[in-house]
């Protein structure tokens, strides 16, 4: 077991399912907005671009496991999009359950001039939803409450992923 787990950043596999796992969050999130009709808010949006990092860490780690430079590249995307996912998803939740006049999130996207997303996939990060609005709950959770879960299932995968390929590493 654990030799299997010293070598699991170089298994192509392993990095397909992180790609596979966050791109099934993805497709949810496009069922919950085009077929369920729920209008996804600011912080919704701005949720999956960490999601959609951790589906090109995924990719980037999956296209050449054994190169030292994609895997540590593929590792650091994986962190930097789970942690800020994360940080956004308790934002989030704050917004929905201590509403306030004076917190609230934007009503349309921040993105760069440079690359005003929200223009070039209007389908996908074009936000038409409030964000203190809970209209959705399974289990009594609401969808930031799973994006809690979701990104930190990822946080805590990939410190057991990083710790053992750090091990396999020191020979």
């Amino acid at each position: 077991m654990l030799f299997t787990l010293k070598n699991l950043s170089k298994q192509r596999w392993s990095w397909l399912l992180l790609a596979a796992s966050a791109l099934s969050l993805e497709l949810c999130a496009l069922y919950f907005q085009h077929v369920m009709l729920l209008e996804p808010c600011v912080m919704c949006i701005y949720e999956r671009i960490p999601m959609i990092g951790i589906i090109l860490s995924g990719l980037l780690g999956a296209s050449a496991p054994h190169n030292i430079v994609l895997r540590l590249s593929a590792f650091l995307l994986w962190a930097v999009s789970a942690v800020w996912g994360l940080l956004l998803a308790i934002e989030h939740t704050d917004y929905q359950f201590n509403p306030s006049p004076f917190a609230t999130c934007d009503f349309f996207p921040n993105f760069p001039s440079w690359a005003p997303l929200h223009e070039w996939m209007p389908w996908l990060f074009n936000p038409t939803g409030d964000c203190s609005e809970i209209v959705w709950q399974f289990l009594g959770y609401s969808m930031p409450q799973w994006l809690i879960v979701s990104f930190s299932i990822y946080i805590a995968l990939f410190a057991v992923v990083a710790f053992f390929a750090l091990l396999g590493a020191k020979k």
